[in-house]
């Protein structure tokens, strides 16, 4: 599949065949998700990958809306290391990109998935702060690492409806709005 086909036809899956996703398998799509572009290059994602099936159906418990979940091959946590993002932290400007850093190395994770024939399902993380807690205290994640994402993954048992067009001209401004 070429790039375009795969942005355009990639879909969110909930319904997984009963196949495991092989190791060599999974850190070739993460390793697509590191050459997601960062600022200033930090490169401040860590991965966290759950496999087991009683810690994939207890997600739920974590994320609402992971309850399909329990039938995926995996879970991928995508995660932010603070302290390695590119950042502010004075009193007048307080910022940092680990999240979009995260947000593109999870396009990324999802894409590479997609094109190996494997569905993903994007599952928030942050900005739940709930979540985000529940998370670090579930999987023992350090303080200074800020889970993003949870990427669910599998083989397809479903064929998601493609949308008719999500192409809008209108919604594309030239110069000013």
């Amino acid at each position: 599949m070429n790039l375009t086909e795969g942005l355009l036809t990639r879909r969110s899956i909930r319904k997984y065949k009963d196949k495991k996703i092989d190791r060599e398998t999974l850190q070739e799509i993460i390793k697509a998700a590191q050459y997601a572009p960062s600022a200033h290059d930090k490169q401040p994602w860590e991965f966290l990958v759950i496999e087991d099936k009683e810690t994939l159906a207890d997600l739920r418990h974590v994320q609402r809306w992971t309850s399909f979940a329990k039938d995926a091959a995996c879970a991928i946590i995508v995660c932010g290391d603070k302290g390695e993002a590119f950042s502010r932290d004075k009193e007048d400007e307080k910022w940092s990109f680990a999240d979009v850093d995260c947000a593109l190395a999870t396009q990324n994770l999802m894409l590479a998935a997609h094109d190996k024939g494997i569905g993903t399902c994007y599952c928030g993380a942050a900005p739940m702060q709930k979540v985000v807690d529940a998370l670090i205290e579930k999987f023992n994640i350090p303080a200074h690492i800020r889970p993003f994402s949870i990427i669910v993954m599998g083989y397809p048992d479903e064929t998601p409806k493609q949308p008719q067009d999500r192409y809008k001209p209108e919604k594309i401004h030239w110069g000013k709005w």
